[in-house]
């Protein structure tokens, strides 16, 4: 058992940063007033992504790249997949998943089912594997042809002034100003909650040698099996 205050405490902040990850956005919103940040941050982000848009224009032109749009998508991305470990962490200790420890069959699945030389994965990696591709041809749809209720990460030139009040939204900098409820600033803030949640337990699985779902399962104190 190790640290398990600690890793408790740290899940259940990484927990409530999931708390808007899908809430209702209007189309291409736009906040009316730029957020309270100090001068420096926000030369930092203005100067990024002014590089940005004069090294790459065909990029920046469709909203590609250190964006306030970009930003939001990943945040989203990354709460979603919090939601996704959490779900995925329950479900394999309350034997949701069938045939869990079962490896695939070689002659069955061909060379898909594969890590490396003839071993295959589990059943439990595979289900979760096309969990997550299913997952992310939806967030690669929603980007492409999104639709009239949410804001794109792909931006439409043709759109007119709609595009033009997307393209000169401001960056919210380091701190954004704190305003609670279903914001924009605390989706901003959520999301890099949870961006930094994703590094932090890739960081500790790598050092420690074992799996996300039994790190997360750790940092919770045994909650999930």
């Amino acid at each position: 058992f190790k640290m398990a205050p600690f890793r408790t405490l740290l899940a259940l902040v990484l927990g409530a940063s999931a708390v808007s990850a899908f809430a209702p956005i209007s189309t291409l919103s736009v906040r009316t007033a730029a957020p309270v940040v100090s001068e420096t941050s926000l030369e930092v982000f203005d100067k990024a992504m002014a590089d940005w848009e004069a090294e790459y224009p065909q990029f920046a032109k469709w909203g590609w790249g250190p964006s306030v749009q970009a930003e939001k998508w990943n945040g989203r991305h990354a709460m979603f997949g919090w939601v996704f470990i959490c779900a995925t962490a329950y479900a394999k200790g309350h034997g949701l998943i069938p045939d869990a420890d079962t490896v695939l069959n070689l002659k069955e699945w061909g060379t898909l089912a594969t890590i490396s030389g003839k071993n295959t994965i589990t059943n439990e990696r595979a289900i979760i594997l096309m969990a997550n591709v299913h997952c992310f041809c939806v967030g690669l749809l929603a980007t492409i042809c999104p639709l009239p209720f949410s804001d794109p990460l792909l931006l439409d030139p043709n759109q007119g002034e709609m595009y033009e009040k997307a393209k000169a939204t401001k960056a919210y900098g380091v701190l954004p100003e704190m305003k609670t409820g279903l914001t924009e600033e605390a989706e901003i803030m959520n999301g890099r909650m949870a961006m930094m949640g994703l590094i932090t337990l890739t960081a500790t699985s790598f050092i420690e040698g074992e799996d996300m779902l039994t790190v997360v399962n750790e940092w919770v104190g045994g909650l999930y099996f």
